[in-house]
């Protein structure tokens, strides 16, 4: 159904309320004939087969893995008062209805990914209370220099049947690390292997230098990632546990070459998420594209 509608849905999209007013269908096309890995978040590799609901009992995984280079979960990134303080500061702002049954807070520019075109629009900075998570940034050696240019503050209620469709964060806008912090709720994400490489403006990745190597060290050579597509059926489901309070980072391979999603089976109570972009390497100082960035830059350095 390609209309707007009055629960925040367009196009494709749908939640369980215009699912039921509109009689539509929603199917999860997941291919999982080559297996269903899981991602353990202590030893960083893939386990087939492996009940995500155990990641934790490190003592069950089997010989049986793959190597999944590109992520990184720091587990308990935030306290239980430092997520309640959080919480508290969201839940006291307006929000906005959004598509598949979520509703969001945006802190961030204007950006038009098609037309490649940005502006600050009505960005101000972040709010002051949410200034501690990114402070708590430089605790974490992968995310060095990091400079946040957008904040998302993302819900996901099951009762809407919340969830967000595959796809690669845009590639000339937002730079190789991929932040999310999770909230209120267990959940997963769910990799599928990309086959729309001429989407996402996935082009533009080889034209600027990797922040980070497949080891999640600093790329100090500054050499270009280049995007590689391998047989589709040879790939499996890939899981990703994001336990509550924990921060996902995404860079790399998993960044630029898988397309991530959340099930809606996969959301079986409230969840709230904030989700950080910096900017690609054009857009800092010295970038061709710097002068377009700076006034962002600055804004973002701004706290309400």
């Amino acid at each position: 159904m390609e209309t707007c509608r009055s629960c925040g849905c367009k196009g494709i999209r749908t939640c369980l309320l215009c699912e039921e007013k509109y009689n539509i269908r929603k199917c999860t096309n997941l291919n999982e004939k080559n297996g269903t890995y899981t991602y353990c978040p202590f030893c960083e590799k893939c386990f087939i087969n492996w009940n995500i609901q155990n990641f934790n009992i490190h003592s069950e995984h089997d010989d049986n893995f793959v190597e999944f280079p590109g992520i990184y979960i720091k587990l308990d990134f935030l306290t239980m008062e430092e997520e309640k303080h959080l919480l508290e500061g969201i839940n006291s702002m307006p929000w906005q209805l959004s598509q598949s049954g979520r509703r969001k807070q945006n802190f961030g520019p204007k950006c038009n990914f098609n037309k490649r075109k940005i502006q600050p629009g009505n960005f101000i900075g972040f709010p002051a209370f949410s200034k501690f998570v990114q402070e708590k940034f430089s605790s974490i050696e992968m995310l060095k220099n990091y400079q946040t240019i957008e904040q998302c503050s993302l819900e996901y209620d099951s009762s809407r049947g919340a969830s967000i469709d595959p796809h690669i964060d845009d590639c000339w806008i937002w730079g190789e690390r991929i932040v999310t912090v999770n909230l209120l709720a267990d959940t997963t994400l769910t990799m599928t292997y990309n086959q729309k490489p001429s989407k996402y403006n996935l082009d533009l990745v080889s034209t600027y230098p990797s922040v980070l190597d497949e080891k999640g060290l600093f790329s100090h050579d500054k050499k270009e990632f280049v995007v590689q597509y391998d047989n589709i059926k040879s790939w499996p489901v890939v899981r990703i546990p994001l336990p509550r309070r924990s921060l996902l980072l995404m860079y790399g391979k998993a960044r630029y070459e898988w397309e991530h999603q959340i099930l809606r089976e996969d959301i079986v109570e409230k969840r709230v998420c904030l989700a950080y972009r910096e900017f690609t390497p054009p857009f800092l100082e010295g970038g061709d594209s710097y002068k377009y960035g700076k006034p962002i830059l600055d804004i973002a350095q701004k706290f309400f």
